[in-house]
């Protein structure tokens, strides 16, 4: 096999929680009192970022405290909301059934947090399907620094050459050429194919159906 290991972002990639996430941060905000609400596609365009990013990324916030309450208000609402309500993009569960029918190894390399992220995992059924599940609670940097893909490397033992990691964002694009792995672009979020020009990807996928044709059709897995 070229891939012996698949690794996934989560948000976009292989789930949606934005109603969780919505919810979340009009929360946040409106306790905290600010004026004007974003509108949801400004919310969906934070998806990708740790939170306290996104959170400044709507606001232009930097004041660590404001940052850190902020998290505290939007996870109080968020977590329950999207562990019950989160569901799977189309195809998710059949793509990890293959590929673990065929021994490659499969971990989830997210933005969020691993006990939040283990628990939609369980709620939708498909964590016994992963070997290893990685946020960046985990390690000393989020993505785009590529320690969360690097620890995947070395829980499972593969190389990077043995590794292709997928994401729906600029960020995941950058963790993985950092870390030394093909990278592969699925477009189930909001970011288009055009801005992956740039950064080297072996492929972009519409979906995960396309993405499972693709690595079947290239012999890849």
């Amino acid at each position: 096999m070229r891939y012996q290991g698949i690794f996934f972002d989560f948000d976009y990639t292989l789930g949606d929680a934005t109603e969780a996430i919505v919810a979340g941060f009009l929360y946040g905000l409106h306790t905290m009192g600010y004026p004007t609400m974003p509108s949801r596609e400004d919310i969906r365009h934070t998806v990708g970022l740790v939170l306290k990013d996104g959170f400044t990324q709507i606001t232009g916030e930097t004041d660590e405290d404001k940052r850190a309450r902020f998290a505290k208000l939007y996870r109080s609402v968020c977590t329950p909301v999207q562990i019950a309500t989160a569901v799977l993009c189309e195809g998710c569960e059949a793509l990890l059934t293959a590929l673990r029918e065929r021994g490659v190894k499969l971990a989830v390399v997210s933005s969020k947090p691993a006990p939040i992220l283990t628990e939609i995992l369980k709620a939708r059924g498909i964590y016994p399907l992963l070997d290893f599940v990685i946020g960046p609670d985990q390690v000393p940097a989020p993505k785009p620094d590529p320690a969360g893909i690097l620890r995947a490397l070395e829980a499972t033992g593969l190389t990077r050459e043995q590794v292709l990691y997928c994401g729906d964002t600029v960020i995941d694009a950058q963790a993985g050429q950092r870390a030394g792995v093909d990278f592969c672009a699925v477009l189930n979020g909001t970011t288009p194919a055009g801005d992956f020009a740039g950064l080297p990807s072996v492929h972009i996928a519409p979906d995960l159906p396309e993405l499972q044709n693709w690595l079947w059709k290239e012999g890849l897995v």
